[in-house]
This record gives C-alpha cells, structure tokens and sequence, in this order.
C-alpha cells in the first residue's frame, strides 16, 4: 500500500514499466542481430557455415530473444502487482492502466514467435 493518495505514483510505476519494456527490445533486438550473424558471416565468406558456428549464433541470438520475452513478461506481471496496491485516488479516471501491460505481453509473444522461427527455419 502507497503512502501518497497520488496519481504520480501510478506514473512512477509505468515508467519503470516502460524501462523494462526498452530493456526488453534491447535483449530483443541484439538476439535477432546476433542470430542473424551468422547469416551475415556465409554472405560475405561465400561458403557455408559449420554446424558449430550456425550453431552458436543460432542459440545465442534465440537465448537473447527468450530472456528479452521473460523480461517482458516478468515486467508486466510485476507492473499489474503494484496497480493492484494502489488506491482508486491515485488512479486517474479513465486512464488506461492495462494498456502497457497488453503491449509487453505482445511483444513477449512476437519474440517467442520469432525464436520459434529462427529454430525451425534451414537458415
């Protein structure tokens, strides 16, 4: 429970939120960088890759996109927890409070999506 019958306390909330959630695109997006790499390495080289090297860039890049949904997922989970805590005065009427837990559970989703893709595609 809050000590500030304060609306500004939601919004300290949410932007703790949406710095997980930029964390999250970052883990997100440097696992699709690295997964690709190895891509980026048969392109120039002219030649195929060895299972170990796909290998690597392959599981790196789909562990990043993982803990970026994890983190997601865990940041949204945690965001509902404090909004649970507040009182109704410190939120503001009509605001929409579920909005950016919806959007980390999509982008969660998109990222698994694509570490599924990245696993079962030939490269």
């Amino acid at each position: 429970m809050s000590y500030l019958d304060d609306p500004r306390v939601l919004f300290a909330a949410e932007r703790t939120l949406l710095a997980w959630q930029r964390t999250a695109i970052a883990l997100m997006g440097f696992g699709f960088v690295v997964e690709r790499f190895g891509l980026f390495l048969r392109m120039v080289s002219n030649q195929a890759l060895s299972a170990s090297q796909r290998g690597f860039s392959l599981w790196l890049g789909v562990g990043l996109l993982v803990i970026g949904a994890g983190v997601s997922i865990v940041s949204a989970l945690q965001f509902r927890t404090v909004l649970r805590s507040l009182a109704q005065q410190e939120i503001p009427r009509g605001y929409w409070t579920s909005l950016g837990v919806w959007l980390n559970f999509l982008l969660a989703a998109v990222a698994l999506a694509l570490a599924v893709h990245f696993v079962t595609s030939n490269g």
